[in-house]
C-alpha cells in the first residue's frame, strides 16, 4: 500500500472562542471536498531532497523559527515520500486538498477501537484552508503577541492542518479540554497517546521536542502518516522531523 500520508491567555478567551470554537480548535472550520491525491508518493533516494535539506540548514531563521525572507512555494514538499508542512517547509497558499479521506477512515477505525474501552473521540479540527489560518493566526497575535503565537500557531501557509492530514482530537463530553494539554492527563488522552500509532497517527508535537518541531507540546494534535511509519516513530519516540532526518 502506498503510504499516504497551535495557550492561551485568559483575557480574550471568549472572543477567540467565538472565532475558533475553542482556543486552537477551529471547530467550525469548513471542510472542502476530499482530494484523491495520495498523501505519500513512492520515492527512493532523491538528490533534490538532499539539496533542499542542505540549503535549509544554511539559512537564517527569525525569533519564531521561520526562515527569514522565505516565500511560499508553488508546489508542496515531499521528504522520503511524506508530505511535509513545518516552519522550514511551507505550502502554497493555493494548496487546498480538503480533509484526507484515508486519514478520516483511519480515525474512524481508531474511534471504533476506543469505544470498546469506553472512550469516544471527536476530530474537532482537521483540514483548514490558508484563509482560515490567516484569521486564526492574526487573532492569536492580536491577543498574545507574535512571539507567543509562534509557539502554538502556524503562520499562514505553514500549518499542517492545511495538508488535511492533521487531526485535533478531543474526548466527546469533555469539550472543555479541547485544544488544551489538560486532555493529555485524562484517561482518554492517555489512551490516545498509547494507541494512535496503531491506526497511522502520531502525536505531532510531543513533550520535550519544541526545539525540534518548533511548537510547544500539544497533546491533542495528531498527524496521519500511515501505520508503518507511525509505529516506527512511536517505538523510537521520535518526531516526524527526526524520523525523516530533516531537523
Amino acid at each position: 500500500m502506498i503510504k499516504k500520508h497551535v495557550k492561551k491567555s485568559s483575557f480574550a478567551f471568549l472572543s477567540i472562542a467565538a472565532l475558533a470554537g475553542s482556543i486552537l480548535a477551529g471547530c467550525n472550520d469548513i471542510k472542502q471536498e476530499p482530494s484523491d491525491k495520495p498523501v505519500q508518493k513512492e520515492v527512493s533516494h532523491d538528490p533534490a531532497t538532499e539539496k533542499k535539506k542542505a540549503k535549509i540548514k544554511d539559512e537564517k531563521v527569525d525569533a519564531g523559527g521561520y526562515i527569514i525572507g522565505k516565500k511560499l512555494p508553488k508546489k508542496v514538499t515531499y521528504m522520503q515520500g511524506f508530505l511535509v508542512a513545518s516552519k522550514q517547509y511551507p505550502l502554497p497558499a493555493s494548496y487546498a486538498p480538503g480533509e484526507n479521506p484515508e486519514a478520516r477512515d483511519a480515525f474512524n477505525k481508531l474511534n471504533a477501537a476506543a469505544s470498546l474501552d469506553g472512550f469516544h473521540f471527536d476530530a474537532f479540527s482537521t483540514y483548514r484552508s490558508y484563509d482560515r489560518q490567516v484569521e486564526l493566526y492574526n487573532a492569536y497575535v492580536k491577543r498574545d503577541g507574535k512571539k507567543a503565537a509562534d509557539r502554538y500557531s502556524a503562520r499562514p501557509g505553514y500549518s499542517e492542518h492545511q495538508t488535511g492530514l492533521a487531526f485535533d482530537i478531543g474526548e466527546v463530553g469533555n469539550e472543555a479540554a479541547y485544544a488544551d494539554n489538560a486532555f493529555g492527563k485524562t484517561e482518554a488522552g492517555k489512551w490516545l497517546a498509547k494507541n494512535a500509532h496503531k491506526y497511522g497517527f502520531i502525536m505531532r508535537y510531543p513533550k520535550g521536542k519544541e526545539t525540534v518541531t518548533g511548537y510547544m507540546h500539544e497533546s491533542w494534535h495528531f498527524r496521519y502518516v500511515g501505520p508503518k511509519a507511525a509505529k516506527e516513530i512511536y517505538k523510537k519516540n521520535e518526531t516526524l522531523e527526526e524520523y525523516l532526518g530533516i531537523k
